[in-house]
């Protein structure tokens, strides 16, 4: 898996990867997020569609965010542009499982950076994963309409893990 397990207090239990997923090296810690399987997101074959994914990295995402930076970003000056997204599907998903997601940051440039997600279930106290994915997100000030630097206390959150 590459990842270990943190207890810390008060936060609960996070997780630092340690082995890079895509070759990007994690540089941040998270709580794991738990994701509700719902019934619409099951196909025919009764697992989760594999497009569902794409939503549950973008609830990773956002928890990322809240959990280091708050609810009180402008997102309208400092938002983000999803550019690419990359998935490996690893297990299925069904529809009663305890899922989480985590998120870390991986790769930055000036205007974009990359973020490692993971998605993962938790049976009978064993974590299995079921899909890891990385993200390229370009920032973007929705007010001017144009790409920008990436924000420094992003930066400086990601370049504070790895120093």
């Amino acid at each position: 898996m590459g990842c270990t397990r943190i207890t810390t207090q008060p936060a609960g239990i996070q997780y630092f990867c340690t082995r890079s997923i895509y070759g990007i090296e994690p540089r941040f810690l998270m709580t794991p997020h738990k994701l509700e399987v719902r019934f619409a997101d099951i196909d025919v074959m009764g697992h989760v569609n594999n497009a569902i994914f794409l939503n549950y990295f973008e609830q990773g995402r956002m928890a990322f965010f809240r959990e280091h930076f708050g609810n009180v970003w402008d997102w309208k000056k400092y938002g983000i542009i999803v550019a690419r997204n990359e998935i490996d599907y690893l297990k299925p998903v069904l529809l009663h499982d305890e899922l989480y997601v985590t998120a870390s940051f991986g790769a930055i440039g000036n205007k974009s950076f990359q973020m490692k997600m993971r998605v993962f279930k938790v049976e009978n106290g064993r974590e299995t994963d079921c899909a890891h994915g990385l993200v390229t997100v370009v920032c973007f000030d929705y007010e001017l309409q144009r790409t920008i630097a990436v924000p420094e206390a992003w930066r400086n959150a990601a370049e504070s893990i790895s120093s």
